[in-house]
Order: structure tokens, then C-alpha cells, then sequence
């Protein structure tokens, strides 16, 4: 895959892939993503992850009903009616979400109680979205970084925003998935659930459309 290859699979901008393809390409290789249906759906799954390679840090700005759709039970209407965006915000303030993300987050995957503030510590970086303390230490430990005390390296160094993303693939068999053609199964590896997945299908057809054998 060339940088031309990259901006048409990933439908980017020529700054962004410019910014990108170089730090890409190298994850890529790092880690073994090398076949065209690997690309492609990494390129895929990554784009969607990102908003197209242009967020490295996880938003929860959400309505009251996004939050819910989004965090299920972990989100009581309650609390979502009074922390999601209210009628004439532009955004949820920050305070907010880190508040939702305390929340949601909360004693899962080696993050502390809401009061931790963990939630909002280790919520999405990189190019992936690492979330979660023990993935945010485990990405750390193969990336030769200390994640825990400064997870925001994943926002600030685009290199090892991307090779958090190609370590997270690999790291949880994605290949294998790719390889098997389970996009669906690869969705839920990588998000948890099937969140996004026409969109995610989407990205996909149009990778495929210029990375192939």
C-alpha cells in the first residue's frame, strides 16, 4: 500500500494522509498487517475508530439518548438526562465528561471506582481508541512507553498513535479474523459490541476497492 493507495481505502484528505501514511505504514509492518484483507479492514476499523484519522482522544459528547444508546446500563436515564448535552449547548462542557467517563468506565478492565476519576484517565487514545487501564498498560508495555502515567502520549506522538492501533490488532487476533472474512466478529473484537457496524461495513467495502491482491 502506497500513500495514494491509503488516502482513496481510507477517503482522507491529502494533509492527512500525508500526516498519516508514514507512521501507518511502519505500525503496519511492526506488526505482521501485510495482506490486502488485513489492510483493508484494519484501514476499515481504524477509520471509524478515529472519525477517519482525525481523533486521538475519545469524545463523550453525547445527547442524553446517545449516551444511553451508546453505554447501555452503565448510563441510568437519570443520570444521562442531567449529564448529556442539554437543549442550546453546543457541547458537553468538559467537567461533564469527565464525569460520564468516570461512570461508564468505572472497575472495568483494571480502572478504579467513579471516584478514580480512572474512567476519564484511560478512555480512548491513539488511533484505536486504547481504553481501560489494563490496556492502556499492556499497549505501555509493548510500545516501550508508560502509558499509566501519561496515557495522553497516544494523542500527542502520532507514531505511537498508530502503532497502539496495529498492536491492539494484533495483539487481539485480529488477523485471523480478517483472514477469515468475519467483519463482524472483528467488530466485536475491537469495540466490544457491533456498534457503528454499517458504517464500519461501509469503510470496508471502500478499502477493498483499492487494496486487494
Amino acid at each position: 500500500m502506497d500513500k495514494r493507495t491509503f488516502r482513496a481505502a481510507a477517503g482522507i484528505s491529502e494533509a492527512l494522509a500525508d500526516r498519516w501514511f508514514p507512521h501507518v505504514d511502519a505500525a503496519l509492518f511492526e506488526f505482521g498487517i501485510l495482506r490486502p484483507n488485513r489492510v483493508a479492514a484494519w484501514v476499515a476499523q481504524v477509520g471509524h475508530e478515529s472519525l477517519s484519522f482525525e481523533r486521538l482522544q475519545e469524545s463523550f459528547d453525547y445527547k442524553p439518548q446517545g449516551l444511553i444508546d451508546t453505554f447501555g446500563k452503565r448510563m441510568p436515564a437519570a443520570i444521562a438526562a442531567t449529564l448529556g448535552r442539554q437543549p442550546g449547548e453546543r457541547v458537553v462542557p468538559v467537567e461533564r465528561q469527565q464525569r460520564i467517563a468516570s461512570i461508564v468506565y468505572a472497575g472495568r478492565f483494571g480502572n478504579g471506582d467513579a471516584a478514580s476519576g480512572d474512567g476519564w484517565r484511560f478512555a480512548g487514545h491513539g488511533l484505536k481508541q486504547i481504553t481501560f487501564r489494563a490496556n492502556h498498560e499492556a499497549c505501555g508495555h509493548a510500545l516501550g512507553v508508560d502509558l499509566i502515567s501519561h496515557p495522553e502520549l497516544l494523542t500527542t506522538d502520532d507514531a505511537l498513535a498508530a502503532r497502539s492501533a496495529a498492536w491492539f490488532w494484533y495483539a487481539n487476533g485480529c488477523n485471523q479474523l480478517a483472514d477469515a472474512g468475519d467483519f463482524k466478529g472483528l467488530t466485536r473484537r475491537i469495540n466490544g459490541g457491533e456498534i457503528g457496524l454499517a458504517k464500519r461495513e461501509e469503510r470496508w467495502e471502500r478499502a477493498k476497492q483499492f487494496i486487494h491482491d
